[in-house]
């Protein structure tokens, strides 16, 4: 349990320096640790609620979150985010949803940092936001993810604002997803969801001082490129970590 504690601290401390909660991969390491599946988005989601109220705070006491210009992301998303939480899936989809995610999420980290560029914000549609935040929150509570790593890489390309807005703006968006998830989660009535917390709880304490230096180093004293791209390594090894696995279960179920 040490060991996975000590990974859930670095992966707290990476995430949080660019805005992020780490869910995604909180999820991958409980089950290439072999976590109940059911349990998984929870503990999760649990993780990503201490790592983004830290960055929350810090983004927000900065002056990086705009309250005014962000509600529409949050219209859809936040009961999206809840229905996501209550569908009940089965493992092999679950894991290979997750996977899926991560490698998504690791490409558009690494797009990110190279392919941004200066200019004026570019005009949208008045939907696309509520609509964007809606699908995002409804991935969010199905896998146990807060939706920020898909966010963000939208509001760049939107030209939204700077990288610290933009990373602000993530962290609120992943706190509110990740809460009507998990409520939504607990709504399910997974015994095992709520009774294996207490014994993973070294991860929490672990997260969230991982949260709170990677919060405050992201938030004032770093370029969140360098981390970000550091981030989207990790992601892509461990997405190809859980893709193997997966290959490997759905291969053996067939055979």
């Amino acid at each position: 349990m040490s060991g996975l504690a000590a990974l859930f601290f670095v992966t707290a401390l990476l995430y949080a320096a660019v805005g992020f909660g780490g869910g995604s991969t909180y999820n991958a390491l409980l089950v290439l640790a072999g976590a109940d599946y059911r349990a998984v988005p929870v503990i999760a989601l649990a993780c990503n609620i201490l790592v983004v109220s830290v960055g929350s705070w810090r983004f927000a006491r900065g002056g990086h979150v705009d309250w005014r210009r962000i509600w529409p992301l949050f219209a859809l998303s936040i009961p999206c985010a809840w229905i996501g939480g209550r569908l009940v899936v089965a493992e092999t989809v679950f894991v290979g949803l997750l996977a899926l995610s991560l490698f998504a999420a690791g490409l558009l980290m690494l797009w990110q940092p190279l392919g941004q560029r200066e200019g004026p914000p570019r005009l949208a549609s008045r939907w696309l936001e509520p609509v964007a935040g809606g699908a995002l929150g409804f991935l969010a509570g199905v896998v146990g993810i807060g939706g920020g790593i898909f966010l963000a890489p939208l509001l760049y390309m939107l030209r939204w604002g700077s990288p610290r807005a933009i990373a602000g703006t993530s962290a609120v968006f992943i706190l509110a997803n990740s809460i009507a998830g998990l409520a939504g989660q607990l709504a399910k009535g997974s015994g095992a969801g709520a009774a294996i917390l207490a014994d993973y709880w070294p991860v929490f304490p672990a997260v969230l001082a991982g949260g709170l230096i990677g919060a405050t180093l992201g938030s004032s004293r770093i370029d969140p490129k360098y981390v970000r791209i550091l981030t989207a390594l990790l992601i892509l090894y461990v997405a190809a970590r859980l893709a193997i696995r997966f290959y490997g279960e759905t291969l053996g179920a067939g055979a």
